[in-house]
């Protein structure tokens, strides 16, 4: 079944036209005609069935049915704070870790980040990884739009976090994540760059109360550092198993 976003509260057993996104999508990609049905979900946990009524030259119509509470989410709040990556990598961060739980994921700066954006820049990729975002709820089932955050710099965010149990992975850490205590469902999760935190930086998250964690014996690359850590942590206190 074809699942499509919508920024508005869906009203059920309505006509109701949806928005340009959709058309693209449902009309010019995906080719479909007057009769086919999709759903249709609006970030409230609900997703609503619906019709394609009557398509225009610019416009889609559905016919929505009654609205039903379809939950995905995990019961563990992850708070994923990234450094941002090069290339595409950043970008398949984001859609990964949201297919995998993900609640709120904060885009950071810190000393050997390899990507240098103006503010201007900066904003349009966080718009652009939003809709990456929304585009991987549609995919795995998640009716829940997990946020991203304005770009900030590191400590600016680790200083800004409230009560929750704060990770940063360290190749040279004591303790994995099966060592970790079960008290605690909000986790602040901090992966470095490529070339990894500086000394002082790794310093500062002590300051803050982060705890160091290990992978494993190998030096992962930073996506596969993310998804791994969430990957890791949905199965220690969350819903993979």
């Amino acid at each position: 079944m074809t699942r499509i976003f919508q920024p508005y509260t869906i009203n059920q057993n309505s006509l109701i036209t949806l928005d340009d996104n959709a058309f693209n999508h449902l009309i010019r990609v995906l080719r479909m005609k007057t009769g086919e049905s999709i759903t249709l979900f609006d970030g409230s946990n609900q997703i609503t069935p619906a019709v394609i009524h009557e398509v225009n030259k610019k416009t889609v119509i559905v016919k929505t049915a009654n609205s039903v509470l379809d939950n995905r989410e995990s019961p563990l709040n992850i708070h994923l704070g990234q450094v941002i990556s090069r290339g595409d990598k950043m970008e398949f961060t984001i859609q990964k870790s949201v297919e995998l739980g993900v609640n709120t994921i904060t885009p950071l700066l810190s000393e050997r980040c390899g990507v240098k954006l103006d503010q201007e820049r900066l904003e349009k990729k966080v718009q652009q990884w939003q809709k990456i975002v929304i585009s991987a709820c549609e995919q795995c089932g998640r009716n829940i739009i997990p946020s991203i955050n304005p770009v900030m710099k590191l400590e600016t965010w680790c200083a800004n976090l409230t009560d929750s149990l704060k990770l940063n992975l360290h190749p040279k850490a004591e303790q994995g994540i099966n060592q970790l205590p079960c008290d605690n469902n909000n986790i602040s999760l901090l992966i470095g760059p490529e070339g990894g935190l500086s000394n002082e930086e790794i310093s500062m998250t002590h300051q803050y109360q982060f705890t160091d964690i290990l992978l494993g014996p190998r030096v992962l690359r930073t996506e596969t550092a993310a998804l791994t850590a969430i990957t890791a942590l949905q199965v220690r206190f969350g819903d993979l198993g």
